[in-house]
């Protein structure tokens, strides 16, 4: 091959080629990288010696033993000559390729290697000196990162700990942490310490910790920091417990003493008292004067534990700690139990010099342990058992169907409409009647059933040995007890409830499957009017698995931006102009495909999500709102809004930060209410309504003459328009029912200055009735159905012939 084609062949590599001669050892081709690494003009390494480039004699000698034939491949680090003088560190490759039988030639790869060395040796010097400092302290330091996992410690730190040889060989956090609890006197303290440490970065704290070997250490902690974020943290650590023993009384007790909250007392050798703390007389309300000279054995052995503390002090001896719980009695004869470590502290040369040590009352705590014992099988407010006592209470029934092939019945009961109790007259009127609750139902079973209670207005009936027929009666029976008034504060009401009904064994054959049936087939009571029962049947499940999908596919769509919105054309009768849109939203998933708002809207408002979908909405409208009054178009926007997302606190804060952020006026978007909305609450509704109006936005009542229609509201809200619904528009025009709603409806808006749309239109034939009734404006599938963004400009605001818009509703 030609030198020509051997630089055709090379020029397109990445990194520095040069072709060497094997028997002259002359450069037949270079590639452009090699010359921009040896800051050479193009083509002027051709013919050159390649030991031209060597920077140092070994080099030299170097290609003397690839001219002698030492090796077909060779890999080295080498210093090459720029033609400034100066020097670059490459990696070099230099490989014998064979062309023919006679022919052959050198193809030399080299890489620049000197921004890699550079960091290379900065990184070894710096931890050299890292490494260095660390060991050069005069405490011992233990470094981790936030999550706890150790990143370096140095030997110091092993001393203090006297670390095991095997923890200092293997890496293993989980057992040098485990070691440093062994080591404490109060591990549960220590731990409890150094958790709250951990849940906050930024802490810095100084502690003082009693080893079980008598070494009282020191630790400072401090968080460590890179670019201004925390990324670690460093323990400092010192012994201290030379310096304590050296210390006067009055040093030694404001350092240790004076700031705990445990009681602690420190002895001489021979166990005389010598202070207390503070915590101390509060504890027992002995002063440290008249604790000075008692021993431990004078203190504790108050409450007939002579015995025990002459055991707990032998064993203090032979160990060096003790830890346990005493009952002692305060100066006022008061019993309190205490929970008491001692521990043996020793000089350099194991004489016994002090002793500690510390306690803290624990009455509170039994005393609660106790109660939490007695309540843990029932429940607080009403006596029954709870799910605990229930679960052994199924699983005893289990037991018992399964040993005589019987069947058993539960019964899940949910109280109708109980929150309102709650919201109306307040939570201890709603427990008195959750009381009374409990009376009634205590009446509908027998001795061997259990009435329990899961929590809130939720109760489970265990009938013991009941088949489908005894677990109807018993559900009859607590609908007439429950529908019986009930009368509190001289107040009468009626509090009904609806019950799911799960057989064992064909309806689950543990509590959870029987419990999921059970409140599954309540769900369904509670769809179809409440106040009844039902029993379980498998294709329940599938409906609440389905709602459950889409809730979750909801969330999932919302979170990561799947909705999205289609316009649908509102059109001026008058003129047969197209003056706004109605925003309508949309949405496909991957695995459903396109859901249905109609099956996806109810589930939201079930589950609450509709206040976060209906927020998208509104801010993407108002977004599209101000995009195409920024081009001049005058188009308005309606939105829907659910009755959930008006009742929010920051409703219209968050329309009018949308609309300045969007830089949008006002009365470019308006909003759609439902007649249920307008209802409740009519004082709060009328507020808000009229904050909307001051805003500039307009409003419109949706669907009207399918809800609660009221003249009053109709007379004081700052409505602009009402929307006939679909369903009145259908049958048109020949239906006469329809016709006479929908002519009362325009009639009754205009007597009230109200315009008039209708919504569904689909034919010629509505529209020319409609027009004959003088309604005002239309929307339906006779002018367009709702299109995407990029369908409706194309169709109604593409600019013509002329630069106007198409906005006309025959466009």
């Amino acid at each position: 091959m030609k030198t020509i084609h051997w630089q055709a062949l090379i020029e397109g590599m990445l990194e520095a080629v040069l072709l060497v001669d094997p028997i002259q050892l002359h450069i037949l081709a270079a590639n452009r990288a090699a010359h921009e690494l040896l800051m050479l003009p193009p083509h002027t390494l051709n013919d050159r010696p390649v030991v031209d480039l060597a920077a140092a004699p070994e080099d030299v000698y170097f290609w003397e033993d690839v001219a002698a034939g030492l090796s077909d491949n060779i890999f080295s680090e080498t210093l090459l000559q720029r033609a400034d003088g100066s020097t670059v560190q490459v990696e070099r490759q230099v490989t014998l390729v064979r062309l023919g039988m006679d022919t052959s030639l050198y193809v030399v790869a080299i890489r620049d290697h000197s921004d890699q060395r550079k960091v290379e040796n900065e990184l070894e010097k710096l931890i050299a000196e890292l490494r260095a400092t660390l060991e050069s302290t005069a405490d011992g330091i233990l470094v981790t990162d936030l999550d706890g996992a150790i990143r370096s410690y140095n030997h110091l730190f092993a001393k203090l700990w006297n670390l095991p040889d095997d923890l200092l060989t293997q890496r293993d956090d989980g057992a040098i942490y485990a070691w440093m609890d062994k080591c404490m006197v109060d591990a549960s303290h220590y731990s409890e310490r150094l958790g709250s440490i951990n849940r906050s970065p930024l802490m810095e704290a100084t502690d003082v910790l009693v080893l079980r070997s008598g070494k009282i250490l020191e630790r400072v902690t401090l968080p460590q920091y890179a670019r201004g974020r925390p990324i670690g943290r460093v323990y400092s650590y010192r012994d201290i417990t030379q310096r304590l023993a050296d210390e006067a009384r009055l040093q030694l007790a404001a350092k240790v003493f004076e700031s705990s909250t445990d009681a602690i007392f420190i002895t001489d050798s021979a166990q005389r008292i010598i202070t207390t703390n503070p915590s101390f007389e509060r504890l027992s309300s002995y002063t440290e004067k008249e604790m000075m000279g008692l021993t431990p054995s004078d203190f504790f052995s108050k409450e007939g534990n002579a015995d025990v503390v002459k055991k707990l002090l032998e064993e203090l001896e032979l160990k060096g700690y003790w830890e346990g719980e005493l009952w002692n009695r305060r100066k006022n004869g008061h019993a309190y139990l205490c929970m008491i470590s001692l521990v043996r502290v020793q000089d350099e040369i194991g004489h016994t010099v002090h002793y500690i040590g510390f306690f803290k009352d624990r009455t509170e705590n039994h005393t609660a342990k106790q109660k939490i014992e007695e309540l843990a099988f029932s429940d607080v407010l009403t006596g029954l058992p709870n799910r605990l006592l229930l679960a052994e209470r199924i699983k005893q029934s289990i037991t018992f169907s399964s040993r005589n092939n019987s069947s058993f019945a539960l019964l899940f009961l949910d109280l109708d409409h109980f929150k309102q109790i709650n919201d109306s007259l307040g939570h201890p009127f709603g427990d008195r009647v959750l009381i009374e609750v409990t009376e009634r139902l205590k009446r509908c079973i027998r001795q061997v059933d259990t009435a329990a209670r899961l929590g809130g207005d939720e109760f489970v009936l265990l009938l013991h040995q009941a088949d489908a027929s005894g677990a109807e009666i018993c559900a009859r029976r607590v609908l007439q007890e429950l529908n019986a008034p009930f009368t509190l504060d001289t107040m009468n009401f009626t509090v009904t409830c609806s019950i799911g009904i799960a057989l064992y064994p064909v309806d689950g054959s543990n509590m959870d499957d029987l419990i999921k049936n059970a409140d599954s087939a309540m769900y369904h009571v509670k769809e179809r009017g409440r106040s009844d029962f039902r029993f379980y049947q498998r294709q329940m499940n599938i409906g609440l698995l389905s709602r459950m999908k889409i809730d979750h596919a909801m969330r999932q769509a919302l979170e990561h931006n799947r909705f999205r919105l289609h316009y649908q054309p509102l059109v001026n009768l008058e003129n047969d102009e197209v003056f706004g849109v109605e925003a309508l939203i949309r949405w496909h998933d991957a695995d459903m495909g396109e859901v249905s708002p109609a099956q996806f809207i109810p589930i939201a408002e079930e589950t609450g999500v509709i206040v976060a979908i209906g927020n998208w909405v509104m801010k993407t409208a108002i977004r599209q709102a101000a995009i195409w009054h920024g081009r001049g178009e005058k188009l308005s926007i309606s939105v829907n809004v659910s009755a959930l997302q008006f009742q929010q606190t920051g409703f219209i804060e968050d329309i009018a930060n949308a609309l300045q952020e969007a830089g949008l006026p006002p009365d470019r978007i308006e909003l759609e209410l439902t007649e249920s909305i307008l209802i409740r609450d009519v004082e709060e509704t009328l507020k808000k309504l009229q904050a909307l109006a001051e805003l500039g936005v307009k409003m419109s009542i949706d669907d009207f003459g399918t809800g609660y229609s009221s003249l009053s509201y109709l007379k004081r809200f700052p409505i602009s328009k009402l929307k006939i619904d679909r369903s009145f528009v259908m049958h048109l025009p020949d239906d006469e029912s329809d016709i006479a709603i929908v002519t009362a409806i325009i009639s009754l808006a205009h007597a009230l200055k109200l315009r008039v749309i209708a919504e569904g239109v689909e034919n010629a034939e509505q529209r020319a009735l409609l027009q004959t009734l003088r309604c005002d404006e239309l929307q339906g599938f006779l002018y367009s159905p709702a299109l995407g963004i990029d369908e409706f400009e194309e169709r109604y605001l593409t600019p013509i012939g002329d630069g106007t818009k198409r906005i006309s509703a025959n466009s």
